[in-house]
């Protein structure tokens, strides 16, 4: 293929994307008692619900859309989970046809990617780049961190978040929430677990999750141990909260988590993926290194209460 045909080939797809998905890209407005910000929204489905990031909409009073075909509509806040960063609205009017959800596990470094969205109040802009590189992590306001983020060059600023990157197919893999730098964004990813938080924002207007209560990092273990426990890596337990389900049972720092609930644990996001609302409650067997020896505990994760 020459370097022309080349080119056209990418203008035909990002055409493509940008005539499926911009059409359902809101502008967002959203007026606070601290004044007027705004973002993107991508509609989601048939009902009228909208994805976009939580920080767009925090302590929001009246939110309004503006559609790339000039039509207009108010909305509601359904739900927000600042922990992930997402928020669902309902639009009060109909809105355009919903985008798709992909899945951005399939990603690859390399992967053209569109972003859609309102950066500086421009409606409808569209760029379009790389996937960067992934499983990046994004610390959110509300002092979380979330895992396994997609990493672009298509260009984002402000009013960029909340709005769609999307793949070559017109997928929603991602939701655009940060610029990190010239030629650096960030997207929330399209994933199993983001759909959960999802559905439960749209069914329940909030998100349920469970709590141990250690704070660690992912650690290379020595060949021996790695040789006992079958995995490389796993979390060296940095603190354990007074009164939480880890000190309650006996997880003390310095501890390194092998394995969780029968499942390997070999980075933080192993651990928090566990941690969603059917954990709650739940007897969990956790297994750690101490000492020279694997040592088994018993955990009972509560619910994670959030400001």
């Amino acid at each position: 293929m020459s370097d022309a045909e080349a080119l056209d080939a990418y203008s035909t797809t990002v055409i493509r994307v940008a005539e499926t998905v911009g059409p359902s890209v809101a502008a967002v407005t959203v007026r606070t008692a601290r004044g007027t910000g705004a973002g993107s929204a991508t509609v989601i489905s048939d009902a009228g619900h909208l994805l976009t990031s939580a920080h767009v909409v925090e302590g929001a009073e009246r939110v309004e859309l503006a559609f790339a075909d000039g039509s207009e509509a108010r909305a509601r806040v359904i739900g927000r989970d600042p922990l992930s960063d997402l928020a669902v609205l309902r639009a009060d009017d109909p809105t355009p046809p919903p985008v798709p959800f992909g899945d951005a596990a399939r990603l690859r470094v390399g992967q053209l990617v569109v972003a859609l969205g309102n950066p500086h109040g421009l409606a409808g802009s569209v760029t379009a780049g790389i996937v960067s590189a992934l499983g990046r992590s994004l610390p959110t306001r509300a002092g979380r961190v979330v895992d396994e983020v997609v990493q672009t060059d298509a260009a984002l600023n402000p009013g960029n978040s909340g709005g769609a990157l999307a793949d070559s197919a017109g997928r929603l893999v991602g939701v655009n929430t940060a610029v990190a730098g010239v030629g650096l964004g960030l997207a929330v990813p399209i994933t199993a677990t983001t759909r959960e938080i999802v559905d439960a924002l749209r069914t329940s207007g909030r998100v349920r999750r469970a709590w141990l209560g250690i704070a660690g990092a992912r650690i290379r273990l020595r060949p021996e141990i790695a040789a006992r426990v079958g995995s490389p890596n796993g979390v060296q337990v940095a603190s354990v909260i007074d009164g939480s389900p880890a000190a309650a049972a006996g997880a003390r720092a310095g501890d390194v988590v092998v394995s969780l609930g029968g499942a390997p644990i070999t980075t933080v996001g192993d651990v928090t993926r566990q941690m969603v609302e059917r954990a709650i409650g739940s007897r969990m067997e956790m297994t750690v290194w101490r000492n020279g020896a694997l040592v088994d505990v018993v955990v009972e994760p509560q619910e994670l209460r959030v400001p």
